[in-house]
């Protein structure tokens, strides 16, 4: 039986999307994607997208034209205090490359000519305990510039909103993995492992500080957390060595959010993520995104194996919008009885590719709202999707 029925009544956006995740009636489901590569938007440009729209989200964007239900995020401050700003200094120019240092210390080459690359790092932020020092000061979370937002004002402009309103999780291992390198974390976390620990802790004071004073007056509906620590064989750091690490830190900031009636939450993580699901699950979050099928994450797998514990949001193999409506329409079945279960959020594993031709996602999103319950008067009034045979 599926949780889909037109002929209820018209729910607001923030409405559907609680119902829709706690597997509830809806008149229809939630309509989100996750972005594009910049490569798809410009390629998009010659085959009839507006020159006009962007990648991002509001006005004036892709996501906007195709419809996408609205959303907002409570604003917390979590980054570095004062942010590292400026612009890069040239070390060495060489013919074709250079070696430049930013103002966070990070020190890169990067191609001046030929196809750009990812820059290849040669130092890290934090390449030894003085680093960590300079910046840990930066993460003071009494600092004043962290504190400007009035939440309860806030709170009295998001009450009156129809759209779902979320909030930040942090991050636990990936920011700690991008300011020490992938191989130095890896090393560290045998050599110092008091400096990572320190690290993680210094992060999740901050989360829990800033989340705690946001909580007490502004209603939140989910908290969207990253990592991107999986590659398709699966974690960067073993799961035993994520759950002593990340697991009581985590489980703190999202015992934290659930006091407050937060019972959705999610971290972004890329790959293969079925080792850590288990953990994540333990700590509180409870919604895996964005499910990248190709490196061997699949939502009705997961599905299968947590039942009802397990939120999702993603899981359509995005390269197979690549292909023909034959195909579109087959990955769109294989995900609909978890659309029509609920606690689902269908769109693409990762941001779409540019091997996808605009005419072929114009057909996956009208096909994706049709699966979702949309009237046809409901998808008419999208302008990209008018007049599709």
């Amino acid at each position: 039986m599926s949780i889909i029925d037109p002929s209820c009544t018209r729910l607001t956006h923030r409405e559907r999307f609680r119902r829709v995740m706690h597997f509830q009636t809806v008149d229809r489901g939630v309509h989100w994607e996750f972005g594009y590569l910049d490569e798809t938007i410009d390629r998009w440009h010659s085959e009839g997208l507006p020159a006009s729209l962007t990648k991002g989200e509001g006005d004036d964007s892709v996501e906007e034209y195709f419809g996408v239900d609205p959303r907002v995020r409570v604003p917390l401050e979590v980054g570095p205090i004062p942010p590292f700003t400026g612009d890069p200094v040239v070390l060495e120019e060489h013919p074709g490359r250079r070696i430049e240092q930013l103002p966070d210390g990070t020190i890169r080459e990067v191609q001046t000519e030929g196809v750009h690359t990812i820059p290849h790092f040669i130092k890290m932020p934090i390449a030894s305990r003085d680093d960590w020092k300079r910046y840990k000061e930066r993460l003071d979370p009494s600092s004043p510039e962290r504190h400007t937002v009035d939440f309860r004002a806030l709170n009295e402009q998001y009450r009156l909103l129809d759209v779902p309103v979320g909030i930040t999780l942090g991050s636990y291992y990936g920011i700690p993995r991008n300011l020490i390198g992938f191989e130095q974390i890896s090393v560290l976390l045998y050599d110092d492992y008091d400096l990572i620990e320190e690290i993680v802790e210094t992060f999740t004071t901050l989360y829990e500080t800033m989340l705690a004073k946001a909580l007490r007056e502004v209603e939140v509906d989910f908290a969207a957390g990253w990592e991107d620590i999986c590659f398709r064989n699966g974690p960067m750091i073993s799961p035993q060595m994520f759950r002593k690490l990340v697991g009581p830190r985590l489980k703190r900031v999202c015992d934290l959010l659930r006091s407050h009636g937060v019972t959705v939450i999610w971290t972004d993580c890329d790959g293969n993520i079925n080792d850590l699901v288990p953990i994540w699950l333990e700590c509180g979050v409870n919604c895996m995104f964005p499910i990248e099928v190709h490196a061997g994450t699949d939502p009705v797998e997961l599905r299968r194996r947590y039942g009802r514990q397990i939120l999702l949001r993603g899981g359509i193999a995005k390269h197979q919008l690549s292909f023909g409506k034959k195909e579109i329409l087959e990955e769109l079945k294989r995900v609909e009885p978890l659309v029509e279960e609920g606690g689902y959020i269908p769109h693409g594993d990762h941001r779409i590719p540019e091997d996808v031709p605009y005419e072929n996602y114009r057909y996956y999103v009208r096909e994706k709202l049709a699966m979702l319950g949309w009237r046809p008067d409901e998808v008419e009034r999208i302008e990209p999707l008018r007049g599709l045979s």
